[in-house]
């Protein structure tokens, strides 16, 4: 089994904004808790920050608005709103701080295994890179789904119905 890379603070972000200009829309950056899982998938890299969650994702937050080419959607696991203070105490302020920096994000809570499926479904074509923390809170991992800045959604509909209307498959 393949030893998961321990990098130091600056050699994860090197990482990470190595691997943004090579990434585009359908690659994800999961920036995740101690405990998240080395998945076994040879398109999932998993790297190890040493350093604490909000400080990661908002390295993270900011590598991604730095580029011309991507922004993300955020997935969050719903779970975490119910783990209770009395079972992981600091919870309910890492929840508050991580809502601050993520105000204006395109934010999506979901099921935990339901984004995991996601993740695992992607992976199958398209690079993920995971970034774990040193956080020991559970249900905290937050999931970048990136996705094309100068083509947005809407966009790509109105090409697709013009497309449709002129016959074209």
């Amino acid at each position: 089994m393949a030893d998961v890379p321990r990098l130091t603070k600056p050699d994860w972000e090197r990482q990470l904004n190595a691997s943004l200009p090579v990434f585009g829309h359908r690659n994800w950056i999961v920036v995740a808790d101690s405990a998240y899982p080395s998945q076994s998938k040879p398109g999932i890299e998993t790297i190890v920050s040493g350093g604490g969650q909000l400080e990661v994702v908002r390295k993270v937050l900011d590598a991604i608005d730095a580029t011309r080419h991507v922004r993300a959607n955020v997935y969050l696991d719903q779970e975490h709103a119910y783990v209770a203070e009395a079972d992981s105490p600091g919870v309910s302020r890492y929840r508050q701080q991580l809502g601050d920096l993520l105000k204006s994000t395109n934010r999506v809570d979901m099921l935990h295994e339901q984004i995991i499926a996601k993740l695992n479904h992607v992976s199958q074509v398209f690079r993920v890179l995971i970034i774990k923390t040193e956080l020991t809170i559970p249900y905290t991992s937050v999931f970048f789904e990136l996705g094309c800045a100068y083509w947005p959604a809407d966009a790509e509909e109105r090409m697709r119905k013009a497309m449709a209307a002129a016959g074209t498959k």
